[in-house]
């Protein structure tokens, strides 16, 4: 008897607990992961790029990235589940949906497929991290020397204090499950594009303002 009740009260637990966690992803969480990714920090070079390329070649290069981003995310979005589209079983990883539908070696490279894209995005982020506080910190010594100084700065602390920042990161048990990260990184992604549009928007008009001046 007693058994049977005990088992009961555990069923009863689980029951609270499957009810509670889907609650954790929503429409907002979902929009937030789609703002993050579409956007990203790529924003940031977008306005050189588009300027190098110009008028035409520019806005026609978008439009087939968009594209191509229309056309993975569909692809992810139908190999999210296998077997059923409605009650077939979830792949939650790139490695998953590869097993589910190919299997075999593919699996095995997606794998270091993606082991070897996450080490070159990770150099990458922690290069461009390191210059950016470069260049704050020689706007800084312009701004208190004067711009004759020569403003030397050496990128290696910031190299070594950003891996070490992601080493600590990576430590945290399911980091990417946490449900408010997507909204903290999607305001940070429409605010350094705010920024970026700010500043733009700031050159054209004292372009405008010098030209003006000059006429006069």
């Amino acid at each position: 008897m007693s058994e049977s009740t005990g088992s009961r009260q555990y069923q009863h637990q689980v029951f609270d607990v499957s009810i509670n966690v889907p609650n954790q992803g929503t429409l907002w969480t979902a929009s937030a992961h789609i703002i993050t990714a579409v956007i990203g920090s790529g924003v940031l070079s977008l306005a050189w790029a588009v300027a190098q390329l110009g008028w035409i070649a520019g806005p026609t290069v978008m439009f087939l990235f968009s594209f191509v981003t229309y056309y993975t995310s569909t692809l992810l979005s139908t190999c999210y589940r296998s077997g059923d589209p409605d009650t077939g079983k979830r792949n939650y990883t790139y490695m998953d949906a590869v097993r589910a539908n190919l299997g075999g070696f593919k699996v095995k490279l997606c794998g270091a497929i993606q082991y070897v894209n996450l080490f070159g995005v990770a150099i990458g982020y922690t290069i461009a991290s390191s210059i950016s506080m470069m260049a704050v910190e020689r706007s800084n010594c312009f701004h208190s020397k004067g711009d004759n100084s020569p403003c030397r700065v050496s990128s290696n602390p910031y190299m070594i204090a950003f891996g070490v920042i992601e080493i600590i990161f990576s430590q945290i048990p399911d980091f990417d499950q946490i449900w408010w990260l997507s909204i903290v990184a999607a305001i940070m992604s429409f605010t350094y594009s705010t920024i970026g549009l700010g500043l733009g928007v700031a050159k054209v008009a004292g372009r405008e303002g010098s030209s003006s001046i000059s006429q006069l």
